[in-house]
């Protein structure tokens, strides 16, 4: 699934997870601090390799890429900052 979010300066950034569960932690329309946002992601991105783990015998390396460009991302923030969730797709 993807999911596309707005930083607090405005950039849109698109984000990619193997698995569903993002819906689990994270709502499209909704706003999080930059602190909630990281760890509500880097959590559902955590569980969405876990599941690939599960199925396929290796955790997913798209996963950790997308935790890491979201940290990168979000380094650039003050952590009280707004992050939207713009989209996620597929919808539940």
């Amino acid at each position: 699934m993807t999911f596309e979010v707005r930083w607090p300066d405005g950039a849109v950034e698109n984000c990619y997870s193997p698995s569903l569960v993002m819906h689990d932690h994270l709502t499209a329309g909704a706003s999080y601090t930059v602190a909630e946002f990281v760890d509500r992601s880097t959590t559902a991105l955590s569980e969405a390799s876990e599941r690939v783990r599960a199925k396929y015998g290796f955790a997913c390396t798209s996963a950790a890429a997308t935790t890491h460009q979201i940290i990168t991302s979000a380094a650039r923030y003050p952590d009280g900052a707004k992050v939207d969730v713009v989209s996620m797709s597929p919808p539940l």
